[in-house]
């Protein structure tokens, strides 16, 4: 049976998409159907439903997914064993690194984009999405969350703590009441995650200082809640690696609205030995050190 097909078999069942799929793989949406149709005709029965939303596995396809997965970790196993990943041909390869958003486009995207500079054979994806991105679904090959995986056969390290604030826009504090303790948070406005859509409890912050009538603005994205603060539409948690470089912020109650949140690392113990991998696992926490100031800024702020 051929592996390609099952890879990309596999990749379909974890993206549900033809285009998802594709992307992961590096190929066009057409070169993926055109491997699944192969294998449903090898296999003698169809492995997807196509649906207006993507594909959606059938009876025979989720029998099959245990001993693709199966077969992907022997995979693994076998290119880490390889002595030619430490080759000094260099680094080559995919890495695909999940990341928070706000860490993933403020702190990490430079480096990963830079250091892919100094080794050409390889391409690393930066996911830095709003939500939890899982190994055990092959979603990503290193996974920064802020909650430590507990379940698994993963190696986790912790990478580094970051600390964040209550904020507002200059302008806007000049002309609402004064914030001098935490009662006074009842005569603003305020700028939050969307609940029901919030991924993680460690990003649950605003009920610790006040409980809001109303926001006036939500968001699933930590990137547009910056930006509905900073035009002044009212106050926001945000991490202090964001707001405290931007001279349009100030923070609020700085001695005692400010929480601290440690990002996790997790990679599939089979991956342990690939060579791009590890090193890019080394880089992260090289950025992680190199950025510990705009991480866990010393003093209260501006």
């Amino acid at each position: 049976m051929d592996w390609d097909n099952l890879r990309y078999f596999l990749e379909l069942a974890r993206a549900g998409t033809l285009l998802g799929a594709a992307r992961r793989t590096g190929v066009e949406h057409t070169t993926v159907a055109r491997r699944i149709q192969a294998l449903e005709k090898q296999m003698g029965a169809p492995l997807f439903v196509r649906e207006a939303s993507g594909h959606r596995l059938t009876e025979a396809g989720r029998q099959l997914l245990p001993a693709v997965e199966a077969m992907e970790t022997a995979v693994l196993g076998a290119e880490s064993a390889a002595p030619a990943n430490a080759s000094a041909g260099g680094l080559s390869g995919l890495v695909r690194v999940g990341a928070t958003e706000g860490f993933g486009t403020q702190i990490l995207a430079p480096h990963l984009a830079q250091f892919t500079l100094s080794h050409p054979g390889l391409s690393i994806d930066l996911l830095a999405l709003p939500r939890l991105l899982h190994l055990s679904r092959r979603e990503a090959d290193i996974v920064i969350s802020l909650e430590r995986p507990t379940r698994g056969s993963v190696i986790v390290s912790k990478l580094a703590n970051y600390t964040l604030c209550l904020y507002g826009q200059r302008e806007y504090l000049a002309r609402r009441p004064l914030v001098a303790r935490r009662e006074d948070l009842r005569h603003h406005a305020f700028v939050n995650y969307v609940d029901d859509l919030l991924f993680t409890k460690e990003l649950q912050f605003i009920d610790q200082l006040h409980a809001p009538e109303r926001f006036a603005f939500r968001s699933t994205s930590i990137s547009a809640q910056y930006e509905a603060v900073r035009i002044g539409a009212g106050l926001g948690v945000l991490p202090a690696f964001m707001a405290d470089r931007d001279p349009v912020l100030s923070r609020v109650l700085p001695n005692e609205a400010m929480f601290t949140r440690t990002f996790w690392m997790s990679m599939p113990q089979e991956a342990r030995q690939l060579a791009r991998i590890q090193a890019v696992w080394n880089l992260l926490k090289e950025i992680a050190h190199k950025e510990a100031g705009l991480l866990r800024p010393a003093g209260p702020g501006r």
